[in-house]
């Protein structure tokens, strides 16, 4: 899939207010400082279209983007800010469990985990979230240019141990990634595109 054009359409707290097209959603989240927004530029060939920050918890909102007039990327607030308040954090846990639990355009949601670190609980115990929930995601591994093969491969296994360990059955779908160097671009979007297809033949899916 090439994008050609990314707009910027909406940002907002509340579920309800997100937009009403019944086009396949795909939606991006991950721990603070994860590098969510450079990933976001770079798949859409737009240096700012998502504001990035040294700041962890910039994202506050839901922010909708339409790629190419046919599906939404959307930017979510992260998980385990470190320097908000309780009762912020609270909120913004609230309005995106309601996004995941009752967004019926949503397809896929994609976890973003930073492959320099060994596997983190905060990580693990979202993941765990979202397969309860039944809520289809993907795993994108992020900032592959900063560590080895070796041990990305090695961080990778950790991750697949600690999720057999707390019973899942599986790997969720992963991808490896770098902002920096385009890592991974094509395979991801490549796979937005064949999820799209699936979703567009079958309409009545919404």
């Amino acid at each position: 899939m090439k994008i050609n054009t990314a707009e910027f359409v909406i940002s907002n707290s509340d579920v309800s207010k997100c937009p009403k097209d019944f086009l396949p959603e795909y939606a991006f989240i991950g721990r603070s400082n994860v590098g969510k927004s450079s990933l976001i530029n770079m798949l859409t060939n737009h240096k700012k279209l998502a504001k990035t920050s040294g700041r962890p918890g910039k994202t506050q909102l839901i922010n909708h983007f339409l790629i190419n007039n046919n599906w939404f990327l959307v930017d979510l607030p992260g998980y385990g800010y470190a320097k908000v308040s309780k009762k912020t954090k609270s909120v913004f846990q609230q309005f995106i469990t309601d996004y995941f639990e009752t967004r019926e355009q949503l397809v896929c949601a994609f976890v973003l985990i930073d492959i320099r670190h060994e596997a983190q609980a905060i990580d693990i115990e979202f993941m765990g979230y979202m397969g309860e929930s039944e809520i289809p995601f993907c795993i994108i591994f992020t900032k592959a240019d900063k560590i080895s093969k070796v041990k990305i491969d090695s961080h990778i296994a950790a991750y697949k141990k600690n999720m057999f360990a707390n019973n899942w059955a599986e790997m969720p779908h992963y991808f490896v990634t770098s902002a920096t160097e385009s890592i991974g671009k094509e395979e991801l979007l490549n796979y937005i595109e064949e999820v799209n297809q699936e979703v567009f033949k079958n309409k009545n899916q919404f």
